[in-house]
């Protein structure tokens, strides 16, 4: 199993980013995803989840900013990232749900 993720970088307060994570070596279509962060000295904690049918859910503090997709055919999972806030900052993995499934992690840095 791998599981690719990109699009992380640096980007101002108010900005936008979208992160990608391609998967291979599953049937990507019937497992749920999902993308966690870290950020320096503190625990991973999960960000977004989505099922095989399609529903999500997003932690509190990123609602009504994070939205996450997945496009079956393209087996990529999808976090779309907006109005990003200095506390967004984190390293970002994406991971199989259920699984001990995981990215490589792709860094976002939100600052001035």
């Amino acid at each position: 199993v791998q599981l690719q993720a990109f699009g992380g970088g640096l980007v101002q307060p108010g900005g936008s980013l979208r992160l990608s994570c391609k998967a291979s070596g599953i049937v990507f279509s019937i497992r749920g995803m999902d993308w966690y962060r870290q950020a320096p000295g503190q625990q991973r904690e999960l960000v977004a989840t989505i099922t095989s049918g399609g529903s999500r859910n997003v932690t509190d503090s990123v609602k009504g900013r994070f939205t996450i997709s997945r496009d079956n055919a393209r087996r990529t999972v999808y976090l779309q990232m907006n109005s990003l806030k200095p506390e967004d900052t984190a390293v970002y993995y994406c991971k199989v749900s259920c699984s001990g499934y995981w990215g490589q992690g792709t860094q976002v840095t939100v600052s001035s």
